[in-house]
């Protein structure tokens, strides 16, 4: 089987999205890697706009568009009807075509044979095509750093994609490795770790940060939560896999249960640190936290100051919110 490996520049799908919201993974490409994208396609009734140059599919293969992101979703991830005739025109065209959705794309009958008889590709990066072997722990060379969290969807791609960008303005080699659809899209390959079979995730993430140079980091972006019933196991899994010599948790001060989980209280900061360099020791000993990436934006700016030079003063590490004080001093305190 062969590594997914989506080429640009990107022609952004957002169809008839309901919302903004609903256009969440078409937001994050174009927030990212806006020079991979050509522009936006958006049906009668689409109710998101990510700011690019609205374009036809003639338009986009005009500027060089090798590939249709499907960047919306539904409830259900299914691919509609609605949808059906664009991205057959997209094959038409030339274009490759990929999506995130639950359903596959080439669960369609007439998108599959157009791809089939074009020699196109579909991607259906929620579906991992590469087979993996189980988790082994041997040493790798390189370096690790994977970002962990308090709860799911809380910042963890979005710190390591922050940190990338601040290692390369150092000249610094990193690499952001992604393990959820929107990060495969941003990085134009991965791993989507939560569709994989869970004797195989760890091996999946060895796979995905392998052997690399001594002063190479990957930057590999964490997913759920040691807390959160329902993801743990994947965020275990990751964790083991990665072999991370540098943690950083991601937090949101403001929830008080685990997301989905009303019931179930978000867990203190200060517990999470020591669960997780815990369970990173059994494949990396020197594994440590370096710091905390919170998410303030609930929070006045006053308030966000005090809560993280409080936080900072808590755990003694290095506590930013990514989007206001940016990630230097996370860098800055890599091993």
């Amino acid at each position: 089987m062969s590594e997914i490996q989506i080429e640009h520049p990107y022609l952004m799908f957002l169809g008839d999205a309901r919302d903004q919201l609903a256009a969440k993974t078409a937001d994050g490409i174009a927030y990212w890697r806006r020079d991979w994208c050509v522009g936006q396609l958006r049906l009668p009734g689409c109710n998101a706009n990510i700011g690019l140059p609205d374009m036809s599919i003639a338009d986009a293969a005009a500027q060089g568009a090798r590939t249709l992101i499907i960047g919306v979703a539904n409830a259900g991830g299914v691919l509609t009807e609605t949808w059906t005739d664009t991205i057959v025109e997209a094959l038409e065209a030339g274009l490759d075509v990929a999506s995130g959705l639950h359903m596959r794309v080439a669960e369609v009958p007439v998108v599959k044979e157009t791809a089939d008889r074009l020699g196109k590709n579909l991607f259906d990066v929620r579906h991992p095509t590469q087979e993996f072997a189980t988790g082994k722990g041997t040493p790798r060379t390189g370096k690790r750093l994977l970002t962990v969290g308090t709860d799911c969807s809380i910042g963890k791609m979005y710190t390591c994609l922050a940190m990338e960008q601040d290692m390369h303005s150092r000249g610094m080699k990193a690499d952001f490795r992604a393990t959820g659809q929107t990060g495969i899209f941003i990085a134009g390959t991965g791993v989507s770790v939560d569709a994989v079979v869970a004797d195989f995730i760890s091996g999946s993430v060895e796979w995905l940060a392998p052997d690399n140079d001594p002063d190479h980091w990957d930057l590999i972006e964490g997913q759920g939560s040691l807390f959160h019933a329902s993801f743990a196991g994947v965020t275990l899994g990751l964790i083991h896999g990665s072999q991370p010599d540098a943690l950083v948790m991601c937090h949101e001060p403001t929830r008080t249960n685990m997301r989905g989980l009303p019931e179930s209280p978000l867990p203190p900061v200060d517990v999470c640190i020591r669960a997780n360099v815990e369970a990173a020791h059994l494949t990396n000993p020197d594994c440590r936290m370096i710091g905390v990436a919170v998410n303030t934006s609930a929070l006045e700016n006053g308030d966000a100051r005090s809560y993280l030079e409080n936080l900072e003063k808590k755990t003694g590490l290095p506590c930013v919110d990514p989007v206001r004080d940016g990630v230097s001093r996370l860098v800055d305190a890599l091993p």
